[in-house]
C-alpha cells in the first residue's frame, strides 16, 4: 500500500516539499527568536539606547518587559521540552535552553 500511496502522491510532491522547507525556516526563525543569547543582546542594545538618550524610560520598560517574556518563554519551552541537539536543559540552577 505504500508504493501505491506514493506513486498516487507524486504529482503533489513539490507542495509537500515546499511545505516542509517552510515548516524548517519557520522553526530555525523561532529558535533564534527564543534563545537567550538573542534576547540578552537585545537588552543590552536597549540600555544602550536608554543611556544615549534615543528612547525614554516609558518606551524602555515598555521593550523590556516584551523582551523579558520573550526570555522567559523561550526558557520555558526549552526546559519543557528539551534542545534538538541533546544539550542538558539546565534544570533546578534556573538556566535553560531554547529549542
Amino acid at each position: 500500500m505504500g508504493l501505491i500511496s506514493e506513486v498516487l502522491l507524486l504529482p503533489f510532491a513539490p507542495a509537500r516539499g515546499s511545505a516542509w522547507a517552510i515548516r524548517q525556516v519557520l522553526r530555525e526563525a523561532e529558535r533564534i527568536y527564543y534563545d537567550p543569547a538573542t534576547v540578552q543582546a537585545e537588552l543590552a542594545r536597549l540600555e544602550t539606547q536608554l543611556e544615549a538618550g534615543e528612547i525614554s524610560a516609558e518606551e524602555f520598560d515598555r521593550r523590556e518587559d516584551e523582551l523579558l517574556d520573550r526570555l522567559e518563554a523561550g526558557l520555558r519551552s526549552g526546559t519543557e521540552t528539551g534542545t534538538e541537539t541533546g544539550e542538558g536543559t539546565g534544570e533546578g540552577t534556573g538556566e535553560g535552553t531554547a529549542r
